[in-house]
């Protein structure tokens, strides 16, 4: 019975992840259609002349919790060269993500006893202390393929002193994700 209930959260939220990257999908194709062609000259200037701009502020997004979605920076990637610069792009984000994954795991671990995480962490991050009890390790995963905020999953592992080798192996699967979502991308642009 327990297995059941993982399984259907682990599809439930990967249903939800491949919906949103399809919105995404939409809503890009729209904004090429309507407006990126329209004045081209206008957004590769503003967005594709200033790529440390652009890498910063996914860094920056990945830290505080994954605010903007990672597949619009693998939008911005697919149009910025090559298909290498593409994959080199993607390996970029995907090692970033994992790495910032694993700073705010660390970041979780040092500071679980300070006072204002708590007060931090049951301001933020009460909706995902129940999942945590619920499904262990598997919500590490889910995190990691899906819209749920990856970063935030991972400082609250952290906070729980559990395994950093642990963590590692299951966190990997944002690779995973990556992998996976920019491939889709890449073949949804070939059009």
């Amino acid at each position: 019975m327990k297995n059941n209930s993982h399984i259907k959260f682990l599809i439930w939220n990967g249903l939800k992840g491949i919906g949103w990257l399809m919105v995404l999908l939409a809503l890009y194709f729209l904004f090429r259609e309507f407006v990126f062609e329209h004045n081209s000259d206008f957004w590769v200037q503003r967005f594709y002349s200033r790529p440390l701009i652009i890498y910063g502020i996914y860094l920056a997004s990945e830290f505080i919790f994954g605010l903007i979605p990672p597949e619009l920076f693998m939008l911005w990637a697919i149009n910025k060269g090559s298909t290498t610069v593409y994959f080199l792009n993607l390996a970029f984000f995907g090692g970033a993500s994992y790495g910032i994954g694993y700073l705010t795991f660390l970041i979780g671990r040092h500071l679980h006893r300070r006072l204002y995480f708590r007060f931090f962490r049951k301001k933020f991050f009460m909706n995902y202390w129940p999942l945590l009890n619920k499904y262990g390790s598997l919500l590490i995963i889910v995190a990691a393929l899906t819209p749920i905020p990856f970063a935030a999953v991972s400082m609250i592992v952290g906070s729980t002193n559990y395994s950093s080798s642990k963590y590692l192996k299951f966190a990997i699967s944002r690779l995973v994700r990556f992998a996976l979502y920019g491939y889709i991308i890449y073949q949804t642009h070939q059009f």
